[in-house]
């Protein structure tokens, strides 16, 4: 049988990371509310506990070591995790999380807020945007919304939509100008693009037998929202995804002059995070998110 691991004393480690930031034994008593000598013997029983110094005391200053570095690093890091978890499981009407895209929460989301709170009108959602080509899963969120290339097998991932790519642009463009009627006509018009790599349009291209993207001009931005917006001012044809472009097209903002949707294996999902499943009121959100899928 396994040894079981004993770990050191959380208020060690406290008294550990508060002593690394005021570098004064007598500060940190007074936060810990503890003497001196108990905040010296702390830092004496982390010490005989991984069986090395972690600070260097003289008369004027404490330096950490290199193991008290290592030492500090997870402390802080354990100690946040478990002031998070308190956060999540003492304050019950705090606003549910979610980190999300610029133009998933502009185009999917916020046409679907008002139906959130007329069936959850007791709940919260603090919406926190990026304005970056990909979500960044870190922080503090209780879930993320995300797109994937495709579909992972994983619970904690639900499916909001799947993506179907779909050139559009405004009825009529710059210079009172059709809009293209066939993928022959598409050269005279510039392709706007919502991510540097200009990855959307090659991948409907090919579909439609066309090599690549050369014999085009390019307008390029780095958000899909920057995209929409200036296909919409009828500076070109965008392409994105049909379930995004689904409001500004029945509003009459913007039109899919030619072709079908092509399906992807890109989905975009809602990614469940531990916090948020320790959120009282995730079963409530979940299942309206599960709704819009639906």
């Amino acid at each position: 049988m396994d040894k079981i691991y004993r770990p050191p004393s959380l208020q060690a480690l406290q008294a550990l990371a508060l002593v690394a930031e005021s570098a004064s034994f007598t500060e940190v008593a007074e936060k810990l509310h503890l003497t001196q000598s108990a905040v010296s013997r702390k830092i004496q029983q982390l010490e005989s506990h991984y069986g090395a110094p972690l600070l260097v005391r003289n008369s004027r200053s404490m330096q950490l070591t290199e193991h008290g570095k290592a030492v500090l690093d997870v402390a802080r890091k354990v100690l946040g995790e478990l002031r998070m978890l308190n956060e999540h499981l003492t304050r019950r009407d705090r606003p549910f999380r979610i980190r999300i895209f610029v133009s998933v929460a502009v185009r999917w989301l916020l046409p679907r807020m008002v139906d959130f709170y007329v069936q959850c009108p007791d709940l919260s959602l603090s919406i926190e945007t990026v304005a970056t080509e990909t979500v960044d899963p870190s922080g503090e969120c209780d879930a993320y919304i995300l797109y994937l290339p495709e579909m992972r097998t994983d619970p904690s991932f639900l499916t909001l939509f799947e993506e179907f790519l779909v050139p559009v642009c405004a009825p009529s463009l710059v210079g009172g100008k059709e809009a293209p009627a066939t993928l022959d006509e598409l050269d005279k018009y510039p392709l706007i693009h919502g991510s540097t790599g200009h990855h959307e349009w090659k991948r409907w291209l090919q579909a439609q037998g066309k090599a690549d993207d050369a014999d085009y001009r390019h307008m390029t931005f780095n958000l899909d929202e920057l995209a929409m917006d200036a296909a919409s001012r009828g500076l070109g044809v965008a392409m994105t995804d049909l379930t995004l472009a689904q409001e500004a097209i029945a509003g009459g903002k913007l039109i899919v002059p030619f072709g079908t949707p092509l399906k992807t294996t890109g989905v975009y999902v809602l990614w469940l995070q531990t916090a948020g499943a320790l959120h009282p009121a995730r079963q409530r959100i979940l299942q309206w998110f599960a709704q819009q899928a639906a």
